[in-house]
């Protein structure tokens, strides 16, 4: 579960957006966000999490970075590192030192962080634009949107966008048990160099680590 919240938050700010009566005004703000995504080269941002109950009691705060690169993509986030190189992909858990390899399906329609980023047309939620407000002294844009599948295990998901920058500020997930997961992105640096070798899992970096091949 909370791997799944991990991608739906980092990368569903910028995500799919279902067709039917949605807000235009939200999906212009949304689609702006898409397209100056699309012309990065790469992204190496960082994220701070926060979990909450349903009486907004705080749970947990942590901290966690994110690299892409074309299809290529490297998370780390609580312990875990999820590492890409667009073939491969290596999911390594720190607690248990291992780390399980798997191949990337081509046409299996496996979610990653570059289709969450700019696949706008899935017919998973509705949305809508429910205003604006300043934050640090930045305009802040707040969408909120529902997902159109009730067993989705959250039932609201709401993404706040830096209107001068056309990028995410924030996105708070609400999930059916009561908790609420905000991710807010704390830093991000675009079209840096990046080598390759980031994305992909160095087995001599982890002494002991061990492998759990599926491919």
């Amino acid at each position: 579960m909370k791997k799944f919240i991990l991608f739906i938050a980092i990368a569903l700010p910028i995500l799919a957006i279902a067709q039917g009566k949605n807000d235009p005004a939200a999906k212009t703000i949304l689609d702006g966000v898409s397209n100056k995504f699309k012309t990065y080269t790469t992204v190496d941002a960082t994220f701070s999490y926060k979990v909450e109950n349903a009486a907004c009691k705080a749970l947990s705060n942590k901290s966690g970075a994110i690299k892409l690169k074309g299809t290529k993509y490297r998370v780390s986030f609580n312990g875990q590192e999820i590492f890409c190189d667009g073939k491969t992909v290596w999911n390594y858990d720190k607690g248990a030192n291992e780390v399980t390899i798997s191949k990337v399906e081509s046409g299996s329609g496996m979610i990653t962080p570059q289709k969450l980023f700019t696949n706008f047309y899935d017919k998973d939620f509705l949305y809508t634009l429910t205003g604006e407000k300043k934050v640090s002294g930045k305009t802040i844009q707040e969408i909120e949107m529902t997902p159109t599948d009730k067993s989705k295990p959250f039932h609201k998901v709401y993404v706040q966008v830096d209107k001068a920058a056309k990028t995410i500020y924030s996105t708070k997930v609400l999930e059916n048990a009561g908790n609420r997961y905000t991710y807010t992105v704390s830093t991000m640096k675009t079209n840096k160099t990046i080598a390759d070798t980031e994305f992909a899992f160095n087995k001599s970096k982890y002494p002991g680590v061990e492998e759990v091949d599926l491919r």
